[in-house]
């Protein structure tokens, strides 16, 4: 009597059932949403759009889905894609790697694991998953894809260029082809944004809120509500799983920030660096130092409940541990209140120093109240250019997507103030607005010309408003 294949035992006991697959090989319980999931999956839908908040276990289901999908279906061809390759390699192909790790030796032994790829050994060519970042530039990446059984995994899908969608099109034409769309919900447009709305019907769509999530904290949530407020986009997006609120009010667009965070782009060593100094007025405020480097912010340190003489110490001792060629050119300073003191003893050190006072007349008298709202949208200009990238930073982002703009009795410009910020429940936005004072750098007119020139930016604001 001929023995059976253990492999194929195996195959026809979880083919029909990735759950029980979850369950009993990868030894893990998986959440509500994630059982409807793998339902979905089970169920052989080719269109799944999941549109969820953070941290709750979107990159662990999807790599469920990928291993199972991988095993049981034979041939098959699996890519990964996300909008940067931080996003791609860092977050869900590394989920995947430690998920493979979690297979019983046997199946381990099975495949062939590399920096950017997953074979089986058998059939190298047929069977494997591999990884491929989606940029708008390379649109041709996603094509050509072709098997019996294939998969694609669109990570992060609201940075996901269109481009990118109609290259894959044709890979995921076929019967067995199935599309698996998970991220934040940060854009109001493209395919993700359309898969829940326009395309609805197309679509198996799936929400996940944080605020239902067993993986949640109830202490996560009352952070989140008060570093953004419970009535931002910023909560609906990070802590709902819900597309943006359509207000039209707020300066600077999630699209906008997230796009920022999410490129890859390194400048020329060489490029001249600009600091800004956001100096802490209240005692719940933070002194943030700020660095930029042409179009990227490359870092953003803060300090708290720091004097006037221990904030110029820890400047000062920051700047003469760089080289000459490390150091800024030039550093603004916020010289309101206690920023002045500031300036006057950096000046003093021999620091590259000038002091800002956002509440002077701006450059553009006519267009906006003050210095401080002009900065704003020079801010916005800086990051619709979409030549620019800023760090990964929580805090940066609600900041930068709070402040609400609008129109005083002459009709110019001005940006909600600090003061009106705390009233709806939102900290002082210090980070933002040390990066914004980099952008007040007299370099910064001086390296990038008309690029931040005031026809630019009137041109900006009537779109905006």
């Amino acid at each position: 009597m001929t023995k059976a294949n253990p492999f194929v035992v195996f195959v026809k006991k979880y083919r029909n059932n990735p759950a029980l697959f979850v369950k009993e090989v990868l030894g893990v319980k998986p959440d509500p949403w994630q059982a409807d999931l793998l339902k979905n999956i089970q169920k052989q839908e080719r269109k799944i759009s999941v549109r969820a908040g953070h941290g709750v276990g979107k990159s662990a289901a999807a790599s469920w889905v990928i291993i199972w999908y991988f095993l049981m279906k034979h041939p098959c061809k699996i890519v990964l894609t996300a909008p940067t390759s931080s996003q791609l390699f860092d977050a869900l192909f590394s989920e995947v790697k430690s998920w493979i790790k979690k297979l019983p030796p046997a199946l381990q032994e099975l495949l062939e694991v590399t920096s950017d790829r997953i074979v089986l050994l058998s059939a190298p060519q047929d069977a494997f998953i591999s990884c491929r970042t989606a940029r708008a530039e390379t649109p041709e990446a996603m094509a050509g894809v072709h098997s019996d059984n294939v998969l694609l995994v669109i990570d992060e899908a609201s940075g996901i260029p269109e481009k990118v969608f109609e290259a894959a099109a044709g890979s995921m034409s076929g019967h067995s082809a199935t599309t698996l769309m998970l991220g934040n919900p940060v854009r109001t447009s493209g395919t993700f944004y359309e898969s829940h709305h326009r395309l609805k019907t197309e679509w198996n769509t799936m929400h996940v809120s944080c605020v239902d999530s067993p993986r949640v904290s109830k202490e996560f949530l009352t952070e989140m509500a008060i570093k953004y407020g419970e009535d931002s986009s910023a909560y609906f997006v990070r802590v709902l799983g819900e597309f943006p609120k359509t207000d039209d009010d707020t300066v600077i667009s999630m699209g906008l920030v997230q796009d920022a965070q999410d490129r890859d782009i390194t400048m020329a060593e060489l490029t001249p660096k600009v600091w800004g100094l956001d100096v802490a007025r209240f005692g719940a405020d933070k002194s943030v130092l700020a660095e930029r480097q042409g179009t990227v912010i490359n870092w953003i340190e803060d300090w708290k409940g720091k004097d006037l003489m221990e904030l110029t110490g820890l400047v000062n001792s920051k700047y003469e541990t760089l080289t000459p060629s490390q150091r800024p050119v030039e550093i603004t300073v916020d010289s309101i209140g206690l920023g002045a003191g500031v300036v006057d003893r950096l000046r003093e050190l021999g620091l590259p120093v000038r002091g800002i006072n956002v509440a002077e007349s701006p450059s553009m008298r006519g267009t906006y109240v003050n210095l401080r709202a002009e900065l704003w949208f020079r801010m916005k200009e800086f990051l619709e250019a979409r030549d620019c990238k800023i760090p990964r930073d929580d805090g940066l982002f609600a900041e930068l997507v709070s402040p609400r703009y609008g129109f005083n009795s002459s009709g110019k410009l001005k940006i909600e103030s600090k003061e009106d910020m705390r009233k709806r429940g939102l900290p002082s936005p210090d980070k933002a607005d040390a990066v914004i004072l980099t952008l007040a750098s007299q370099p910064t007119i001086a390296m990038f010309g008309k690029r931040f020139g005031s026809g630019r930016i009137q041109r900006n604001i009537r779109s905006v408003v």
